[in-house]
């Protein structure tokens, strides 16, 4: 993904991350030598420290591409650690099976095949976290089908919120992405102004919303 801060302040922040050994730094390998999207080091670092500053457990996930980011959420959750994660691909579904399972986490991590406005209806239990990295444009359809299952208390994080800086730079704007930038543009409004959340945007990779519930939201009819 696209970096929307300056290179020289990326580059230098980046360098400040410890590297990944294990399944991860494999994963990284095979992500860039097959051109998939994974979550860039800054956000892999901030979900790491959301994760172990509210001692987070159980965890709603909406696109799991290769199992990257559920892995890496499973190291730092910790043990008696639940994931759910959702991944439209049938193919990326069937790798990152394969991964979780050369993790050794088949028993905590569970992966569910098919488009998530689907699938998350018929998700249940209660999650202390909920990880958004899928389709762009269905950000607000994916926040109503699953804040509900959030707890209060929880926290709703969506990755790639500016869309290659498109959401704040008109200039930036692609023709062909309109639509999916108006809705973002609708999603973070709505996130921003909702009297049951607390959220705060980051420009970090793409951008990152982090929502903090603090009350059951209610949807108009």
């Amino acid at each position: 993904m696209s970096q929307i801060n300056h290179d020289y302040i990326n580059s230098y922040l980046t360098g400040l991350i410890p590297q990944h050994e294990g399944v991860l730094k494999e994963l990284e390998a095979y992500a860039k030598e097959h051109n998939t999207p994974i979550v860039t080091p800054d956000v892999a670092g901030l979900l790491k420290v959301m994760i172990k500053s509210v001692q987070v457990k159980n965890i709603l996930e909406v696109g799991t591409a290769i199992g990257y980011s559920a892995i890496l959420m499973g190291l730092s959750a910790g043990q008696n650690f639940s994931i759910t994660t959702i991944e439209r691909d049938e193919e990326n579904a069937a790798i990152a099976v394969q991964n979780i399972k050369n993790a050794g986490m088949e028993q905590n991590i569970r992966v569910l095949t098919g488009d998530a406005s689907e699938v998350l209806e018929n998700v249940e239990g209660t999650f202390d976290m909920i990880f958004v990295d899928a389709a762009k444009g269905q950000y607000m359809d994916f926040f109503q089908k699953s804040i509900g299952k959030l707890k209060v208390g929880g926290i709703f994080v969506c990755d790639n919120v500016l869309f290659r800086g498109m959401v704040a730079e008109r200039t930036l704007l692609i023709r062909r992405k309109i639509t999916i930038v108006k809705r973002l543009k609708k999603f973070l409004q709505y996130i921003s102004d909702n009297e049951s959340l607390q959220t705060t945007i980051i420009p970090m990779g793409d951008g990152v919303s982090i929502s903090y519930k603090l009350k059951e939201v209610v949807f108009d009819e």
